[in-house]
Parts: C-alpha cells; sequence; structure tokens
C-alpha cells in the first residue's frame, strides 16, 4: 500500500490525518465501521480519506467496498488520479477486468501516465491472457501486458513495474531477457528493503518473483517466507503476489501451488446448523444443555480449518455459537439475515426463556464487517425464506473465495437426521453435497435416554398447500425488460414492433419455454419468471444479443430500437391470479426485480446482488457478474449493489 502524503496546505488536513491513522492499523470490520459513520463534510476538502480507504480496504482482499469508497471519492473530485487508479485496480480484483481495462486506458492518455497507471493496466492484460479462448489470444494478450509493464520500468524504474515486466517477459518465452530485468529488479529491492520507510512486503514478495524468475527456488524461499512475515491481514495483496508466482511455476513446470507454503489466503468458511430446541419440544434436536459441548467442537473444527472468513446467519444456538468462535479468531465475519432484524430476534433468537441469546445476537452483529437482509419481511407460507437465506449466505461466500483465489469450505452442526425442511440444517447440507462440496460437520450428541428423531421441518408452522391452486413460495428468477425508443414509434410502426420486435423476442422464448414459468407484456414492457438463474441469465443475455444486432431499420423500425434488461432472483408468493386465471407471483422480490431495469443501460443486463450470489452458488460458468457499485435504484427504491451481466469467455487451458 502506498500511504499519501497530505499536503499541509489542505483545507481539514488535521481532522483527515487522524482519522488516517486509525485506518493503517484497523481491521476490514473497523474500516467498514469509520466508512458508514462518517459525516459528508469529513474529509471534504481532500480526497485523501477515500485514497487512503479505498488502499487499505483492496490490500485486505474487499474489491468490491473499496470500488464503493473510491467511486464516492470521485463524485467529489472526478479528477484525482489515485481515486481512478484505484477504481481500476478494485474492478480488476473483483474480476470486471474489462470495466477496469476502460478506466486505465483512459488515464494512460493523460500525460505523462504514471507508473501505477501502467501497471494496473498492465494487470488487466494479464488476467485476459488468463481467461482467453484460443493459445493465439493469451499470447497477445500477454505481449501487451509485457509491454504496458516495460514501459512502466522504462520510465519510472519503479521495482515493481519492473518485476512484472520480467514476469510477463518470461511468459512471452524469453526466459534471458527476463532474467536480465529480474536481476536488475533483484539489486533495487536489496537497497531499498533497508529502508524502514518502505512497504517491505512488496519488495520481498518482488525478491521473491525475481527468484522464481531465475529458477533459484531456494531463495525464493526465503523471500516469500520474509514477505508473509509482513503480510497479516493483507489478502488482497497476497492473493496478487500468489497468481504471479504460479504463473512462473506453471511456465517452469512446477507445482503451482507450492506458493501456499508461503503466501497462503486462509479459507473461507459457510455455515448453517439447528438453533436450541424451543421451549417443550417433543422431539429434542439441539436441547440447550449441549451448548457448551457444540461450542467446543465448532472449536476444534475452526482450529483445523483456519479460516480468515466466515459466512453465517444469526439464529440461537449453532449460529451465535459459531459467530462468537470465529469472531475471537479475528476472522472477517459476514451475516446474513432471512429478514427483517426486529422480526428475525423474535423469530429466532429470543426463543428460550431467561437465556442470554438476544445479547448475544447484539454483540456478534456489533463485531461483523458485515449484515446483509435477504428480504425485507418474512414470507407466511413455506421455509422458504430460510432456504434463501442459506443459498444467498453460500453465493456471498464463493463470490468471496473466487475473489481471493481460496477454499470455500461449508460447515454445518447438524443432528444427522433427514427431514427438517427447506432451509433446515438437512437441506442446506444435501444441497452442499449436491454441488460437490464435501461439508465438515458437527454431529450433535443424541439427547441421554432418548433416540434420534426426525427434525421438524420450520414450515410446519404454516399450513402447507394441498392443491396447486393454493398459495405457495419459492425461489425464482425474475426478468423485467423495457424497450428503449418506444415512446418515439409513429402509429404506423407500431404493428411493425408487435410483428417484428416482439415476434423475435416469442421465437427466443420458445426455447427456454421448459424453464419460462411465467410471462407476460405490456406495451413496451417484458417480464418472464424462470425456475433457474443460469437459464435466466442465458436467457436474458441472448435476448440482449437478439436485440443489439437486429437491423431494425430493414423492418420499418428505429435503428436505436434496444432494451433495457434486470434480474432479479428471490423467494416470492405462486398463485393462480383470480382474473387472468394464469399462474402469477408476488411479493417484494418481484418489485425488487423491477426497480433495476430502469437504471440499466440500453443494451445491457443488469443484475441485483442476489441473482450474482445465487449464479455463484449454483456455479454458473458461462456467464458472469461483474460488480457495477451502489446504485440508486428507480422511484425512491434506495441504493443496492448491482452487478453486470455477460458472457464468459473460457480459458483454452480449460476447453483444449
Amino acid at each position: 500500500m502506498i500511504r499519501q502524503r497530505i499536503p499541509r496546505s489542505e483545507p481539514g488536513h488535521r481532522d483527515v490525518c487522524d482519522v488516517l491513522e486509525s485506518i493503517q492499523s484497523a481491521s476490514l470490520a473497523e474500516l467498514m465501521s469509520i466508512w458508514r459513520s462518517r459525516v459528508p463534510e469529513e474529509g471534504s476538502g481532500s480526497p485523501a480519506l477515500f485514497r487512503c480507504l479505498g488502499e487499505r480496504i483492496l490490500a485486505q482482499g474487499e474489491p468490491l467496498l473499496a470500488y464503493d469508497v473510491v467511486t464516492a471519492g470521485l463524485t467529489t473530485w472526478p479528477t484525482d488520479t489515485r481515486l481512478r487508479q484505484l477504481q481500476g485496480l478494485a474492478l480488476a480484483r473483483s474480476g470486471a477486468t474489462e470495466r477496469a481495462k476502460g478506466i486505465l486506458e483512459n488515464l494512460r492518455h493523460e500525460n505523462p501516465p504514471a507508473e501505477e497507471t501502467l501497471g494496473m493496466l498492465g494487470r488487466t492484460y494479464k488476467d485476459l491472457a488468463a481467461t482467453a479462448a484460443t493459445v493465439q489470444q493469451r499470447r497477445e494478450f500477454l505481449k501487451s501486458a509485457a509491454k504496458i509493464y516495460g514501459e512502466a520500468y522504462q520510465t519510472s524504474g519503479g521495482y515493481w513495474s519492473g518485476i512484472n515486466a520480467a514476469t510477463m517477459t518470461l511468459l512471452m518465452g524469453k526466459n534471458d531477457r527476463a532474467r536480465q530485468i529480474a536481476t536488475k529488479v533483484r539489486e533495487q529491492c536489496l537497497k531499498e528493503v533497508e529502508d524502514p520507510r518502505g512497504d517491505s512486503y512488496w519488495q520481498f514478495a518482488a525478491l521473491g518473483e525475481a527468484s522464481l524468475v531465475c529458477r533459484d527456488f531456494k531463495q525464493a524461499e526465503q523471500w516469500y517466507a520474509r514477505a508473509a512475515e509482513k503480510s497479516s491481514g493483507r489478502y488482497g495483496d497476497l492473493d496478487s503476489s500468489r497468481r504471479n508466482a504460479r504463473l512462473i511455476l506453471k511456465h517452469w513446470n512446477e507445482d503451482p501451488n507450492w506458493i501456499d507454503k508461503y503466501l497462503r489466503v486462509p479459507s473461507v468458511v459457510v455455515f448453517a446448523g439447528h438453533m436450541i430446541d424451543r421451549p417443550n419440544r417433543d422431539e429434542p434436536r439441539f436441547p440447550e444443555e449441549l451448548a457448551g459441548t457444540v461450542a467446543a467442537e465448532i472449536q476444534q473444527k475452526l482450529d483445523k480449518l483456519e479460516p480468515g472468513f466466515a459466512f453465517s446467519s444469526a439464529a440461537c444456538g449453532s449460529d451465535i455459537l459459531f459467530l462468537e468462535a470465529v469472531l475471537d479468531r479475528g476472522a472477517e465475519v459476514s451475516i446474513v439475515l432471512p429478514y427483517s432484524e426486529e422480526e428475525f430476534v423474535r423469530d429466532s433468537v429470543e426463543i428460550v426463556p431467561r437465556g442470554n441469546w438476544g445479547a448475544r445476537f447484539d454483540r456478534v452483529l456489533a463485531r461483523a464487517a458485515r449484515v446483509v437482509t435477504a428480504s425485507n419481511q418474512r414470507l407466511e407460507i413455506g421455509g422458504v425464506s430460510y432456504e434463501f437465506c442459506n443459498e444467498l449466505l453460500l453465493g456471498l461466500a464463493a463470490i468471496r473465495a473466487r475473489q481471493l483465489d481460496t477454499q470455500l469450505i461449508p460447515v454445518a452442526v447438524w443432528n444427522g437426521m433427514p427431514g427438517d425442511g427447506p432451509g433446515g440444517a438437512a437441506s442446506v447440507v444435501q444441497t452442499w453435497q449436491r454441488l460437490g462440496y464435501n461439508p465438515e460437520i458437527v454431529y450433535l450428541s443424541k439427547p441421554r435416554g432418548r433416540a434420534p428423531a426426525r427434525a421438524k421441518s420450520r414450515a410446519t408452522t404454516t399450513r402447507p398447500p394441498s392443491q396447486k391452486t393454493e398459495f405457495r413460495s419459492r425461489i425464482v428468477a425474475i426478468l423485467f425488460a423495457d424497450a428503449v425508443g418506444f415512446s418515439k414509434l409513429s402509429e404506423a410502426q407500431v404493428p411493425q414492433f408487435v410483428h417484428h420486435f416482439l415476434g423475435a423476442i416469442a421465437d427466443l422464448a420458445k426455447t427456454f419455454s421448459k424453464s419460462i414459468t411465467a410471462k407476460n407484456t405490456w406495451g413496451d414492457g417484458l417480464y418472464f419468471v424462470f425456475s433457474d438463474v443460469q437459464v435466466a441469465g442465458n436467457f436474458a443475455l441472448q435476448l440482449a444479443d437478439l436485440v443489439t444486432k437486429t437491423k431494425w431499420e430493414e423492418n420499418g423500425l428505429p435503428l436505436e430500437l434496444n432494451l433495457r434488461i434486470a434480474l432479479h432472483a428471490g423467494p416470492v408468493y405462486e398463485f393462480d391470479d383470480p382474473i387472468t386465471k394464469k399462474r402469477s407471483f408476488s411479493g417484494t422480490h418481484v418489485s425488487r426485480a423491477a426497480r433495476i431495469e430502469p437504471i440499466t443501460p440500453p443494451g445491457q443486463v443488469y443484475a441485483s446482488e442476489a441473482f450474482a450470489a445465487l449464479s455463484a452458488a449454483k456455479r454458473v460458468r458461462n456467464f458472469t457478474c461483474d460488480y457495477v457499485g451502489q446504485t440508486p435504484m428507480a422511484k425512491g427504491y434506495g441504493t443496492l449493489p448491482t452487478y453486470h451481466v455477460r458472457p464468459k469467455s473460457l480459458s483454452f487451458l480449460t476447453t483444449n
């Protein structure tokens, strides 16, 4: 991290410096607290607060939050070079490579381009090489990366751009030239590492990388080990160093996992487990007297797994025991509540008379880095709110693990009995296993003197539907789209619009008919409900491709005719509409999907965080969701995280 120096002449210098001092050693939870509690006037005379927060959050491996921070700073200082660099880097680390490249290419054309700009731009071409569809494309991207890093090194002489130039040159097959550059970088770093004012992590990591380029593995071990000593909490920086090391190791036909012995990013854990039994439960599942034993066994699992990141809900019993244990270990914790906190506490926390679970709930929420509310309200029919919460947990954890290129490990506290219904521990474990995970299980001990019984579903508290015509609840994917340019159509063009534009969409919909559970149109609007997020994403992208590539002017329609397409996923009610006599869907999540469409750029597909998370949970492979940022929704619906859905090009390394 490059620590920002703020000129004494800048307004508000002293106040900003006080905040920056607290940032330097802060955990992610503390950084997020600083960010949430800021006042608009704080740092108003200087972008330094936003720079430093963004850098520190990026170093800790949270690119999405870093993007939001620096983007907020850019609303006041839109030309600030460092904020724009950090915005590009945050996008690159989150996987939005093309968007990052666009920002950094614009910066590159400013005179003279900074070393950081060129280095970050070089990284985007390196990332594109990793996902190239062919060997030739990969080589072209590597060539561009090597050229840009080389330009940065030539103009700045910085060891950071130098070591990247050496690595890219090596991957191009120019081994001798790569060794020459690496040797110069090594000499430079050996001098600079003695300067206590420098960031020795990057210097040690560069020395390790230079040794790998020169195939000196013994020296590389020593330097990477020293880098590891300086890397506490810098998971984003660790991941960047590991990525380059793995590229070099693959080039030398060595085990790419060798680097994990030195630069280890801890695993991500996602959790599910039984609640403490309610009073007078007929078939005990988790009696409160077992809480101490279960807490000890959770601790043993964590001692073995050593996670750095944890995702869980916060019901009384297993959830809170797990959260207390991971928080005490210093892990970064994200909590997902299935619905509003007040209602959730009443339903799932304060259910044990004279218990202290409510106070413990408050404490873990206060210490969490992030708390997400999956739905504004609980659906009254079935256990779908809990099922959605667990799917969201898995998806958010999968996104986090992918960002840091580390392992995702599900952990559960379970009584070993099937049949506890949607959202229950047995159902969650079964879902994990079906998706290919091998969860770690803490099995609940048998209550003394009783045989284990089949756990009842939380869904049994409401009457389940007995016929299709009754209300039921389920998780679906929802698409809203709006025709851009429809309001400008003449009366003579309306029949052409219906026949050609809507007709083409209808033909596309026929190919997805097995997965479309509802559809409707109104004027220029489209509405589809899908049973699966992957199918919804595929349909949305094919729809966007159809509309943008068709020459509508040949059908008597405006050239600029286009669509805005929005996707969301969540729990909804399903029922027979008494007016249309068709199966219909309703609920707050339908409204949420509708609010995303108006803010979507024409020709693009935008999605909610829930859609992106469920896509990650389902391990969707043929499209990706790139973070757009915290985006104000239409009609005052609030500000929500938004993603850009685009096709994913598979690397030739995985397709050949």
